[in-house]
């Protein structure tokens, strides 16, 4: 097994918490979520056969494989970790995972220099409107993340390795190849940050998880008219439950609600009225 995976030079725990965090919760027959401090991650499967979506925040391996084997078993491992991006809460536990279980990570081909140690990510932008974790996001690690050797583009197919019956969907403007994750058979969806269900930039709303449906997180959102198409994109889909990168599941007539009046309102409601990348 290939050691030379590295994180960036800025990977350093972030000390934000809140009341879901070490919390988790099955959502259908196959998908569990979990919160790591303020990001979600998703084990797709069971002991038989599972998939990793998204790896958490910076180091918290430990803490994912405990929840893993308390969920899963000991000795758990599985067959892949899906990305839906690169950013550091969502790659957070990627290097020490892969060299644990020595699987495949599979992210969308526009990520992989970020997942490579070739590009970094614009650095998130503190003069964005919003709460007071975009005041302080200029602190959150911008740099990439090198899984050389292990990480590859998604099937071009739009299958998913690992997750029979789901596809991946392009959704970009929070980052350029971030993938949403989908299933018809029961319009389930695994949404990333295209959107989430708490405002991600206010720091009381994180903490206490006040649930709504919000665009991606605005201090790291590079292209707001991407991040709009793909928004609809999502809702086009009609989805019966989501969960989200950050913030409770949803499901239901209030999920179809607030991703409608999403949709309509993202320009008053999303787009930040001010920020460098607005």
């Amino acid at each position: 097994m290939d050691q030379d995976m590295n994180y960036s030079q800025d990977n350093k725990f972030i000390p934000v918490t809140s009341v879901s965090a070490h919390n988790g919760e099955q959502v259908t027959e196959d998908l569990y979520y979990y919160t790591n401090q303020v990001v979600n991650i998703c084990i797709h499967g069971n002991s038989e056969g599972w998939v990793l979506i998204d790896t958490g925040m910076p180091k918290s391996a430990r803490e994912i494989l405990s929840v893993v084997e308390n969920h899963l078993g000991k000795g758990a491992r599985p067959t892949a970790i899906i990305l839906t991006h690169g950013h550091f809460d969502h790659v957070g536990a990627s290097v020490e995972l892969v060299r644990h279980w020595e699987v495949p990570v599979y992210a969308h081909e526009l990520e992989l220099p970020y997942l490579t140690g070739k590009s970094d990510y614009p650095e998130p932008d503190p003069s964005v409107e919003g709460g007071l974790v975009a005041k302080v996001s200029s602190y959150f690690p911008n740099e990439s993340t090198d899984l050389s050797g292990h990480v590859h583009a998604l099937p071009e197919d739009g299958t998913v390795p690992g997750m029979e019956d789901w596809s991946w969907i392009h959704t970009p403007g929070h980052s350029p190849g971030h993938v949403s994750l989908f299933r018809e058979t029961d319009r389930t969806l695994i949404a990333g940050d295209a959107f989430v269900t708490v405002r991600q930039d206010s720091l009381y709303k994180v903490i206490v998880q006040k649930q709504e449906v919000c665009g991606p997180p605005r201090y790291f959102t590079t292209d707001w008219n991407q991040a709009w198409e793909s928004v609809k994109k999502l809702e086009a889909l009609k989805p019966r439950l989501a969960v989200t990168g950050h913030g409770t599941y949803m499901e239901g007539e209030k999920l179809a609600e607030g991703l409608s009046k999403l949709v309509q309102e993202f320009k008053a409601v999303a787009i930040p009225d001010y920020g460098k990348y607005v």
